[in-house]
């Protein structure tokens, strides 16, 4: 028997500290979180992604209630960008959450699995790392790469 130890390295921001790039990102997942459809949950989350071509788009989370049926912030934004710019690599993506108060959440949040699964195919789609931020009020995580949060991922990349 063999035992394997696997470590993540998150780095912990303050809103200060992050550049002006990210800071307009997380921004822009604020926003999206606005435009969130949760009737159901009343979690309300928002994501932006930004495109090597300097390009931003948003996502928010839209509930059904036939809950399968619904779809995540993250990939909403992912997906959007696959429509829009089918040719061009994902950057970076800031993820955000409101409560059922509608107040910003104080710790981050991070992607489900499914998600998280979203972003490995675009990291393997395009051969390039996505830089995730973690929004929350008290601080930002920041992972390099998807492969930080899920490290034994489905992938060949």
């Amino acid at each position: 028997m063999k035992y394997l130890e696997i470590k993540t390295i998150i780095t912990e921001y303050q809103i200060e500290e992050l550049s002006e790039e990210d800071r307009q990102l997380i921004e822009l997942a604020i926003e999206a979180t606005n435009r969130s459809y949760a009737p159901y949950s009343h979690f309300c989350v928002g994501a932006a992604v930004l495109l090597n071509n300097g390009a931003t788009l948003i996502g928010c989370n839209q509930e059904n209630a036939s809950y399968p049926v619904g779809l995540c912030a993250e990939r909403t934004a992912l997906f959007s960008a696959g429509v829009q710019y089918p040719d061009v690599p994902v950057k970076s993506m800031a993820i955000v959450a409101r409560n059922t108060e509608g107040v910003l959440l104080d710790e981050p949040i991070s992607p489900c699995g499914m998600c998280r699964q979203a972003v490995i195919e675009t990291e393997t789609r395009f051969k390039q790392p996505v830089r995730i931020l973690l929004y929350g009020r008290k601080k930002i995580y920041a992972v390099d790469s998807i492969k930080t949060l899920m490290p034994l991922s489905f992938t060949d990349f």
